[in-house]
């Protein structure tokens, strides 16, 4: 009997002229390492154990608890940043990677190995459990996605000609990707191969679990595990199908599940992020917390306030740490009801400032991208409005956050903490490198290098001068950055009485300039760096800019070090993670500046390439020694590299040459006076 046939709903609830920041250097300690964040690791209050990730353990339980004890996808984001995450993600088996994935954006750089393992695990679960029990794992990890890698994952299936095996015999998955406009009509799959006959004859069994648990144990125990760790509807779910299967009837309505739309994209968020204590992912505790949460906050609320919550979160990780009546119990459930609070403050406050439909709108710009998620987790309320003005735009609401004035977010709460995130805190991204720590040397390097006028270095003028913060200039009142400029200016000040400078500060409206430059700039480099992380993604011959690398792994803000410059942050660094035959893995480095070159002539333009191009090869290019320690298991122990190729790449648009003729002639004597260097414009 065909217990499909008929069969049109599965989980009917859960379905539904001066350079910009790119190629600056950075003065900075020679030391082994690059630096960071110093401290203990911890997420959700809890250190992590000695010596983890110990990625040759095979414990991949061991792997992920520090990540399942994260109080938000906030702290999510951070932990990762002090990890190896493409190795940790390689080294987790396929149902890991999965649980991994639902926690919150992973990291660009692992991206790519998490899609892989998706794909992967959606195959093996549907030969291993059947096509019944699949259906609740494919939409914990639809649910799970941003629809970005849902796209990424459907047209992965399609090209390997196994999407209409899967997902496409699922009815309550075609629903899901109806709801969120991805028709299976718009993935064709490829043609006929001789291989697919082959790996048909593999799938005889593939319904052994649907006619028969007990005809295979082993794929029986291992199905119930996962089930345990799935979050509560799926788990109820897939124990309700399998009641069903017991009594061979399977129609509509005979599956009663879960209590929260899946349009939210946040299911499996809102289950991890309200357990009631570290890893406790099937407690009865957390169960029935997580089912009043999904009462009393709106699904998009939910997934808002889980976003932007970020640190405000982690009052909960302090509440574990507190024996309350000398009960460990007791201590759990004050430490989810503290959650539950903390949640609905903040859901109130989002609400408060873009309504229902705002609300609504936000959590749709969450979960259509990746980077977007990233980018609430990171940046908390800010963000996620500075999101929801720009439409969805990260690029745009990064531009926004950089500014900052009153109510450029749609914020009525713009006062000195939301003046303090648009400035540099804004610009902040860890997960292309830029740390705090990195901006802050990156500005100092950029005002250092600014040919604007300066005011005097006379110390008594400068200090008759002294800017007040609260009567700025009336072309500094309103903007947030005068609050930056008088810190910068006391500082100066300080390092002339000291004589630890020879420069006087900027003045205020070249300081705005060069401002506006670096936040340019960086913009810029972020842009690139996502671009060569897809592009490390495509297959080698498609590839626009990594076609010499067989497994490119594309790092940002690479600290590099060379006699004369010293250490300076290669805006990228490719390395090859191939096999390479014994012989020394592929290196290039890459340099992006943000400069307009619209203006210039041909002589002058000429001269500024050739310029940045010799500065290039002198920071990041011939033979430099990398000090990032996740890259030295490439290296085989050398960690000194030749860099044969230095790639320059200008930002387009309307910073680029407005004379053809001129452009192509500098970039051909660039090209001849330094070879080494390739230089083009984006």
């Amino acid at each position: 009997m065909d217990l499909y046939a008929g069969s049109s709903s599965f989980l009917p609830i859960l379905t539904g002229a001066m350079g910009g920041a790119g190629g600056l250097s950075i003065e900075a300690d020679d030391s082994r390492a690059e630096g960071g964040a110093g401290g203990a690791l911890a997420c959700g209050g809890v250190p992590v154990p000695p010596g983890w990730p110990d990625l040759s353990s095979g414990d991949a339980e061991a792997l992920l608890a520090p990540f399942l004890a994260c109080a938000s996808p906030g702290e999510f984001v951070a932990l990762q940043q002090r990890v190896d995450m493409p190795r940790l993600v390689e080294a987790l088996d396929d149902w890991s990677a999965v649980r991994l994935g639902a926690l919150g954006p992973v990291r660009e750089d692992a991206a790519g190995v998490l899609h892989r393992k998706r794909v992967a695990f959606l195959l093996a679960a549907s030969e291993c459990y059947g096509l019944f029990y699949a259906e609740g794992f494919a939409l914990f990890v639809l649910h799970s996605a941003h629809d970005d890698e849902v796209d990424g994952l459907l047209r992965q299936l399609a090209r390997d000609k196994q999407l209409g095996e899967t997902l496409a015999l699922m009815p309550s998955v075609r629903e899901e990707l109806e709801a969120r406009g991805m028709s299976l009509s718009a993935y064709p799959e490829r043609g006929e191969q001789a291989s697919d006959v082959l790996r048909g004859l593999g799938r005889a069994a593939r319904d052994a679990l649907s006619t028969s648990q007990a005809s295979d144990g082993a794929r029986y125990t291992e199905l119930s595990v996962r089930r345990e760790q799935l979050p509560a509807p799926y788990r109820d779910a897939l124990h309700e199908v399998e009641r069903a299967l017991a009594l061979r009837h399977f129609a509509p309505g005979s599956v009663a599940v879960g209590s929260l739309d899946a349009a939210t994209f946040g299911v499996p968020l809102g289950f991890y992020y309200l357990v009631a204590g570290t890893g406790q992912g099937i407690s009865s505790l957390s169960q029935g917390q997580y089912e009043r949460a999904t009462r009393e906050l709106a699904p998009a609320m939910l997934l808002g306030a889980l976003y932007a919550g970020g640190r405000s979160l982690r009052v909960l990780s302090e509440a574990r740490g507190i024996e309350v009546g000398g009960t460990h119990s007791l201590n759990r459930l004050q430490s989810v009801e503290l959650r539950l609070r903390s949640l609905g403050a903040v859901a109130r406050r989002l609400e408060g400032l873009l309504g229902g439909e705002g609300m609504r709108e936000l959590a749709r710009d969450i979960r259509a991208r990746r980077e977007a998620g990233r980018f609430v987790a990171v940046g908390g309320v800010d963000a996620a409005l500075a999101l929801r003005e720009a439409r969805g735009d990260v690029a745009r609401a990064q531009a926004l956050m950089s500014k900052a004035r009153p109510g450029a977010t749609g914020s009525s709460e713009v006062g000195r903490g939301a003046v303090r995130a648009g400035g540099l805190a804004s610009l902040v991204d860890e997960h292309v490198g830029l740390t705090r720590e990195v901006v802050e040397a990156k500005l100092a390097r950029v005002e250092w290098e600014a040919t604007g006028p300066r005011l005097s270095r006379d110390v008594t003028v400068l200090e008759r001068q002294r800017p007040s913060l609260d009567v700025p200039p009336p072309e500094a009142q309103g903007n947030p950055r005068w609050r930056e400029y008088v810190e910068y200016y006391e500082k100066r000040l300080g390092e002339l009485k000291e004589g630890k400078s020879t420069k006087g500060p900027l003045r205020w409206e070249n300081y705005e300039r060069m401002w506006g430059w670096f936040a340019r700039g960086l913009t810029f480099e972020r842009l690139m760096v996502k671009a060569l992380r897809e592009d490390a993604l495509l297959p080698r011959a498609h590839r626009r800019f990594l076609g010499d690398f067989d497994r490119p792994r594309v790092e940002a803000n690479v600290g590099v070090w060379k006699q004369g410059p010293g250490l300076r942050y290669a805006d990228v660094l490719v390395i090859e993670e191939g096999e390479s035959a014994g012989r020394p893995p592929r290196v290039e480095t890459f340099s992006f500046k943000s400069r307009d070159l619209s203006g210039m002539d041909r002589d002058a333009l000429t001269a500024q390439m050739v310029e940045d191009a010799r500065e290039a090869l002198r920071k990041y290019g011939e033979t430099v020694d990398i000090r990032r320690d996740s890259l030295q298991s490439l290296l085989r122990g050398d960690s000194t590299v030749l860099i044969p190729r230095v790639r320059l790449i200008y930002e387009g648009g309307e910073l680029k040459p407005a004379n053809v003729r001129n452009m192509r002639a500098a970039l051909s004597k660039t090209q001849e006076r330094v070879p080494e260097v390739e230089v083009f414009f984006q």
